[in-house]
């Protein structure tokens, strides 16, 4: 989804705008509900099935998570592709995945599976699809972002959620992903509502690191869905961000937005660091300029997660 997340959303409580949004959250809750009840989700037996998505809305690291995992699979030498929704905003993440591995994508993921499954894939991992009412997945992991957690608690249009945060007693494995800062809190908020959860931890990683002079001062821009996220990693990691820019997730950049990221900089007389996903989507404005970090994510209790 393309947009600038209210700022609101992200408010530790909410405020007058998200409670008079309040009514229109229920119904769109009471609409969801009804539709559960009416669709049967499907369970395939001649594939192994993996969603991977969150309740709160954007930078959850469903991505990276599901870039881990085929990871994993990939040295236990087991067939797996990618599946993913075919948003044409999202051709950045699509890319992203594409270097690694298979993806098959469609406007409906069931279509997009029942394609690999003629492809005699074994697994098929899902990035993005946990509310998706069709498929019965054999494992479904949650994702949430240790900096953002649930914004201000309430759902979309109150708030950030997908749907209410008591749902995650559904779930029996949730991610935390980020750079650490205020797991207990969140861990013991969890807990809470599921004392059973089997909780693990993300954290970003940089792999270019030898490519980029961390001694040098940096103007930050990136349109992906948790920019003081990547501010973080970048900071753990001595860089001198001297500015940073923020644009919407998936945001599509023009060439006037590249010349002012240029002009800012020059007055600044600093360099440009971008997202790696934020780089793929500057095709048309190729430029020595601007320079990219990628990242991985690394899960700190891998063999309990194994």
């Amino acid at each position: 989804m393309k947009l600038k997340k209210p700022q609101f959303w992200d408010y530790k409580k909410p405020n007058f705008i998200a409670y008079f949004l309040w009514p229109i959250s229920i119904t769109l809750q009471l609409l969801n509900s009804l539709k559960k009840t009416t669709i049967s989700k499907k369970k395939f037996n001649n594939i192994k099935t993996i969603g991977i998505g969150n309740i709160y809305i954007g930078g959850t690291g469903k991505t990276s998570l599901s870039l881990k995992v085929f990871e994993i699979l990939k040295k236990k030498e087991l067939k797996t592709c990618f599946i993913k929704k075919d948003y044409i905003n999202q051709k950045d993440e699509q890319e992203i995945l594409e270097k690694k591995g298979k993806l098959f994508k469609s406007n409906k993921r069931i279509i997009a599976l029942q394609n690999a499954i003629k492809e005699k894939y074994e697994v098929a991992i899902f990035d993005d699809g946990l509310q998706d009412q069709t498929i019965n997945y054999d494992l479904s992991f949650m994702c949430f972002n240790n900096l953002n957690w649930i914004g201000n608690g309430l759902t979309i249009p109150s708030g950030p959620l997908r749907e209410n945060l008591k749902n995650i007693k559904n779930y029996s494995d949730i991610f935390i992903n980020g750079n650490l800062e205020n797991l207990e809190n969140i861990k013991n908020e969890i807990l809470k509502i599921n004392s059973n959860a089997n909780i693990y931890v993300g954290r970003y990683t940089p792999q270019n690191l030898d490519k980029l002079n961390i001694k040098e001062s940096y103007l930050v821009f990136s349109g992906i869905g948790n920019h003081k996220t990547f501010l973080s990693m970048l900071r753990i990691n001595n860089f001198n961000i001297i500015k940073d820019i923020e644009f919407p997730d998936h945001y599509n950049y023009s060439k006037n937005d590249i010349d002012k990221i240029i002009t800012i900089s020059k007055d600044l007389n600093c360099k440009i660091l971008t997202t790696e996903k934020d780089f793929i989507r500057l095709k048309n404005y190729m430029t020595d300029e601007i320079q990219f970090i990628s990242s991985k994510l690394e899960i700190l209790n891998e063999e309990k997660f194994l």
